[in-house]
């Protein structure tokens, strides 16, 4: 079947450009994903990764859990990654049946332990199996696109001959990481290389999506990436730790930076509250730590703070008495009726 052929999916429908929230492990769960869309919603959203072979462990009650979601988080896509096409046939069959709108496949994570396993950013050099993971996880999907999200090589930029091999594929979207896995994010991302996977795309006469994703900061840097290389839509991961509101799109969107203290401070309570309310210790709250960043910086003794609860806040409870204990030494006063509630996030 030709791509033109091919039956329209919530990607095609998406304007341009269009913005997605990255999957992040330990941080894009159904908690994080409802309190950035009550900030600015993205027009996608993306699961944390998820392990093909875990869904079919006998530990794959805990995968399963981790990826419950509400309507407020539509279109919600699952990434998924392994190396196992029988798993992935098996998975693709599974997220259908969990209604999500969506399946990516991670083929772009470099985190050593998962590449040595040949799964994520080593299926850039592996293009037998890469195609029979894809094909395997479309046949599973039926309907249901099967996009793919990578970077531009392993170890060298190889951009035109892995771009090229995924659009004879027909993957439903691509998302392109301006970096190497070897470069992790430790240099600048590459956007000319990002237009390039654009051109090869209007070359082959296709619509498939092609998302850019690195160093994305705001909005109006999305639609100058539009403009310049013609991307359909940009991916952002760690700029929303800069700022919650990063996808929001109204003149009046508040600051983030600017925001009070005690503003801040009480959002990450409700945060954390809501985040111990939904996983009921079945997640660490270690993993709440990752958060910390986003709402203690720009103000005064903010690092101190934050190093004190990462050292420290091992339980909700620890939070709340080291941040009562910081506003009294500062007299930063109550807290103030937060633009967020606890039901909008649990």
């Amino acid at each position: 079947m030709s791509q033109k052929e091919t039956k329209q999916t919530f990607w095609d429908n998406l304007e341009k450009p269009f913005s997605v929230l990255a999957p992040m492990e330990d941080v894009t769960d159904t908690v994080f994903r409802r309190l950035v869309a009550n900030c600015g919603r993205p027009d996608v959203f993306f699961t944390e990764f998820t392990s093909t072979d875990g869904l079919f462990s006998p530990g794959r009650e805990a995968v399963i859990h981790r990826l419950q979601f509400t309507e407020e988080e539509r279109p919600l896509v699952a990434q998924i990654w392994g190396n196992n096409p029988e798993n992935y046939y098996k998975a693709a069959k599974l997220l259908v049946d969990m209604n999500f709108d969506g399946i990516d496949i991670n083929m772009g994570c470099p985190v050593p332990k998962i590449v040595k396993n040949g799964c994520c950013s080593a299926l850039i050099d592996n293009h037998p199996l890469a195609k029979e993971l894809i094909l395997a996880a479309k046949e599973g999907a039926g309907d249901i696109p099967v996009s793919v999200k990578t970077r531009l090589g392993f170890k060298k930029k190889k951009t035109e001959e892995w771009v090229n091999f995924l659009l004879d594929l027909q993957p439903a979207a691509i998302c392109l990481h301006g970096r190497t896995a070897k470069q992790m994010s430790k240099v600048p991302a590459d956007w000319e290389e990002i237009g390039k996977a654009v051109i090869l795309r209007n070359q082959k006469k296709l619509r498939t999506p092609i998302i850019g994703n690195g160093d994305i900061t705001s909005m109006l840097q999305a639609q100058d990436m539009h403009t310049k290389y013609g991307v359909d839509g940009v991916m952002i991961g760690r700029g929303v730790f800069n700022d919650l509101y990063v996808f929001n799109k109204s003149i009046s969107r508040p600051i983030f930076a600017e925001l009070d203290t005690n503003l801040k401070l009480k959002m990450l309570l409700e945060h954390a509250e809501a985040y111990c309310s939904r996983w009921q210790g079945s997640r660490s709250f270690n993993a709440m730590k990752k958060f910390f960043k986003i709402y203690i910086s720009n103000f005064k003794d903010a690092g101190t703070l934050r190093g004190k609860l990462v050292e420290e806040a091992n339980s909700l409870d620890d939070l709340k008495m080291i941040i009562s204990d910081f506003l009294e030494s500062n007299s930063f006063g109550q807290f103030e009726h937060s633009i967020l509630s606890n039901n909008q996030i649990r």
